[in-house]
């Protein structure tokens, strides 16, 4: 404490000393540069949460040779909400400039595991510091990841994970929150049980499949006069997932409920618009962008789960300059809420 009763801000002369090791040795950690043992390593770790030292990262940043570079890689194509995403980057880069962050977006191809290895597999950790992806459940992807790592890039996945990869942190909401969020409403909804039917747009994606679980938990244990359809897979895409929801009316014209945990929502909205059953067929979709406004302002969209793009793109571009320039400690974000709307509150 000083004259003040104030606690002095620890330094890491402080760490040093409370992990028994150089100071040397403590930037290597604080750094994650190569040349400490495992041992060590928790050591330091440990003094540094004991004493609560916390890295001044704009000091960090100032004296570094260039800025902070982070690379978006978010999939291309008709889903709307990946295009809201892309759009909170762009959105952010001013200002991530100003504070020495270079902040750039690459598109590729939806669903295209190949495509986002090789982007992740041609970053230069001479020009990169910080990758965030949208990440599907492949091995390549995994092993790009994992490569990306080795070469000292820090790796991040957004909206959908792979935890079985080395990545360093996930950004997005809890998933299995959501499917059960999603089923407790379908519950409320249909009392009288029916026939619910379940579009994903790949099953490969963590988000989708974690979702699915979640929806399919809450419907067995608590609305089991609900029986599940599905899921077709609707790849994200409207006019596909419009095909696959006019097959599935055509054989089910008792359906009393629909999910749609992925996108490809504008398609969705024209099928049952078309079919006549707007309005007849109780529906949860997921992200509020202009099709699923258009459904919940025509009645046929009964609810919106939502996650805000923008507050993820603010952690990730915090989570981005933490994990970077903080070294190889854990980064503890602010949990993604799931908004809930519905025609009445939309914003």
């Amino acid at each position: 404490m000083d004259e003040g009763g104030f606690r002095r801000r620890a330094t890491v002369h402080d760490v040093a000393r409370a992990a028994g090791v150089s100071l040397a040795t403590v930037d290597r950690v604080l750094n994650g540069r190569p040349g400490v043992s495992t041992a060590t390593s928790e050591k330091v770790e440990a003094a540094i949460a004991h004493i609560g030292f916390q890295r001044d990262l704009g000091a960090s940043l100032l004296a570094r040779a260039r800025d902070l570079r982070t690379v978006f890689i978010i999939p291309d194509g008709s889903n709307e909400f990946m295009a809201s995403l892309a759009g909170a980057v762009e959105h952010r880069q001013a200002q991530a400039l100003a504070d020495r962050m270079h902040v750039e977006i690459r598109r590729v191809r939806a669903l295209d595991a190949g495509a986002l290895a090789r982007h992740l597999d041609g970053l230069d950790p001479q020009d990169c510091d910080c990758a965030v992806i949208v990440a599907s459940q492949d091995a390549e992807v995994a092993a790009a990841v994992d490569a990306a790592t080795r070469r000292g890039i820090v790796v991040m996945t957004l909206v959908s994970d792979l935890p079985a990869s080395q990545r360093r942190h996930f950004i997005g909401i809890d998933n299995m929150a959501a499917g059960r969020t999603a089923a407790s409403l379908m519950g409320r909804f249909l009392p009288q049980g029916g026939k619910i039917a379940v579009i994903a747009g790949s099953l490969h994606l963590r988000d989708h499949a974690d979702r699915l679980a979640g929806f399919a938990e809450i419907l067995e244990g608590e609305f089991p006069r609900l029986a599940l359809i599905g899921p077709f897979e609707g790849h994200d895409e409207h006019s596909e997932t419009r095909a696959g929801l006019d097959t599935l009316l055509r054989q089910h014209p008792d359906l009393a409920g629909l999910y749609n945990l992925g996108a490809g929502n504008a398609g969705l909205v024209a099928a049952l618009e078309q079919s006549g059953r707007a309005g007849d067929i109780r529906v949860i979709a997921h992200e509020l962008t202009g099709p699923t406004r258009q459904g919940l302002a025509s009645g046929a969209i009964d609810v919106v789960l939502d996650q805000n793009p923008d507050g993820e793109i603010r952690e990730a571009l915090a989570a981005a300059r933490l994990l970077v320039l903080g070294g190889s400690g854990a980064v503890l974000a602010t949990p993604i809420e799931i908004g809930i709307f519905l025609r009445d509150n939309l914003r």
